[in-house]
């Protein structure tokens, strides 16, 4: 069996967690994730889907507020003797002292092609640049930044209509038995890691909210992207009647009108102008209420 710790806290690593748990080459000795936190409209206390999952499998959890600084919980994870430390979206950085104490490596998975968008927000980005496709990899974690050798990669074609959340759900099904066996193949010396090359290197970086803001200027395909790629994660928006309108769901179409102006609005939805084209929103989410169709919604606000 290869010990193996799991560093994670959203629901994308819930289905790796899962299957490496119920693999019968790999023994799960604990979890880490990140502190409870307060989420929902009440703002209660909430625990990880994965910390979840640790507790209803009897599977001991550690939770760091900045791992790096407690020694005590580095501690802990040295007696466990573990063979591999396995990240996929844990939300800190290691430091050296931790990445050194699994007996072979700490691996990571990243849902991007290596080297393109290293970094933070590696799925919305590749929706908002209107990419064809995108990949996950798995690599060796070194202290730079999703700088590590390559072990293995997967593509994942991006469709036309894709949203960040469609994509999120591919990536989280496709990733277990990739690795499970970056583990089997690095113990038993039969995968041999690639050195990532520079060529294609671009950054993910985390996501301002002036850029969800959307600038009707652009083209209504490079707005579309913006809408997907940021689909609840936390929405492409625009202010009408000083209410900030999220953007669910869009459709570029032909036309022409000034823009972030309404052309025109019916059953199928509400057409915006754009730098170029027209952009038809088909699903929002008003200030204060919940996601509606957007003709409901202008229904309700037009004068």
């Amino acid at each position: 069996m290869i010990k193996t710790v799991f560093f994670g806290t959203p629901d994308i690593g819930l289905k790796t967690l899962e299957y490496l748990f119920n693999s019968d080459k790999i023994e799960v000795q604990a979890v880490v994730t990140q502190p409870d936190k307060p989420a929902g409209r009440g703002h209660k206390i909430q625990m990880s889907p994965i910390k979840k999952f640790a507790l209803e499998h009897n599977i001991p959890v550690f939770q760091p507020k900045s791992i790096r600084k407690e020694p005590e919980i580095q501690e802990e994870l040295k007696k466990l003797e573990p063979d591999f430390f396995v990240t996929f979206a844990f939300g800190q950085i290691l430091s050296q002292e931790v990445l050194d104490i699994p007996k072979y490596e700490t691996i990571n998975l990243h849902a991007s092609l290596l080297p393109k968008y290293r970094g933070a927000n590696p799925i919305q980005r590749a929706i908002i640049n209107g990419d064809k496709e995108t990949g996950i990899c798995t690599m060796i974690t070194e202290l730079g930044l999703d700088c590590g050798d390559i072990c293995q990669k997967l593509t994942i074609p991006i469709s036309e209509t894709m949203n960040c959340e469609e994509l999120w759900e591919e990536i989280a099904k496709k990733s277990p038995e990739m690795v499970e066996a970056t583990l089997i193949g690095l113990k038993n010396k039969t995968l041999t890691p690639i050195k990532q090359c520079e060529d294609g290197l671009c950054m993910a970086n985390k996501l301002t909210k002036e850029e969800c803001l959307i600038d009707w200027s652009k083209s209504n395909f490079d707005i579309h992207n913006l809408v997907r790629g940021i689909c609840r994660c936390p929405s492409a928006y625009f202010i009408f009647n000083d209410k900030i309108i999220k953007v669910i769901e869009s459709k570029p179409i032909e036309g022409k009108a000034p823009e972030g102006s309404v052309a025109a609005f019916g059953k199928e939805g509400v057409d915006i102008g754009c730098g170029e084209g027209l952009l038809r929103l088909l699903k929002v989410k008003p200030e204060g209420k919940g996601e509606m169709l957007a003709k409901d919604w202008y229904n309700g606000v037009k004068k």
